[in-house]
């Protein structure tokens, strides 16, 4: 058994939570920022525009700007936390969550990131389409309908019910004239 008193011992167990998780978001925030960097670094090595690079780079650098002054609001809290202020966890998580946002609206709101978005979403919608079109090919020719056969097959229903409403009253009108006589 330890002499340590039981108030010893919970600070310690609370102090090996803190850094333990204070670590866990340091090591995430260092690896989200090198994911953002690789990215954003890929997406600058594309651009052709000198206006949109160097908007791109301020974009970045803002971002940047919000991440470090985020590490020292940590580590100011941290020391706040030593010197025996009760400063809870979910501080230290809406510190980085908060600064996510920040930084990801930074970089977001750069005609960089629009172009990069626009061009990426034109690609989907292609690839799209080119796998609806493969998809539906394969579909006929095994004989199985496909989604522009129903829509056709329903589109002729459609025309259908119209006309036989539109015979149905001039019916109607004929009986009438007869029943008149």
């Amino acid at each position: 058994m330890t002499d340590t008193p039981p108030q010893s011992q919970n600070w310690n167990a609370f102090a090996e939570q803190w850094n333990e998780q204070f670590l866990e978001a340091f090591e995430n925030n260092v690896e989200a920022q090198a994911r953002f960097v690789e990215s954003w670094a890929e997406t600058v090595g594309e651009m052709s525009d000198d206006a949109e690079l160097s908007e791109g780079v301020e974009g970045y650098a803002r971002a940047y700007e919000a991440w470090m002054n985020a590490s020292q609001q940590m580590v100011e809290r941290a020391n706040d936390q030593l010197e025996g202020e009760d400063v809870e966890l979910e501080e230290f998580r809406d510190v980085w969550l908060n600064t996510a946002n920040e930084a990801f609206k930074e970089v977001m709101s750069t005609t960089a990131f629009a172009k990069m978005t626009g061009e990426t979403v034109g690609d989907v919608l292609e690839l799209q389409q080119e796998a609806d079109e493969a998809a539906e090919e394969t579909l006929h020719s095994l004989g199985f309908p496909t989604e522009s056969d129903v829509v056709e097959v329903g589109d002729r229903l459609v025309e259908l019910e119209r006309r036989q409403h539109a015979v149905e009253e001039k019916l109607d009108r004929v009986l009438e004239h007869i029943e008149e006589q």
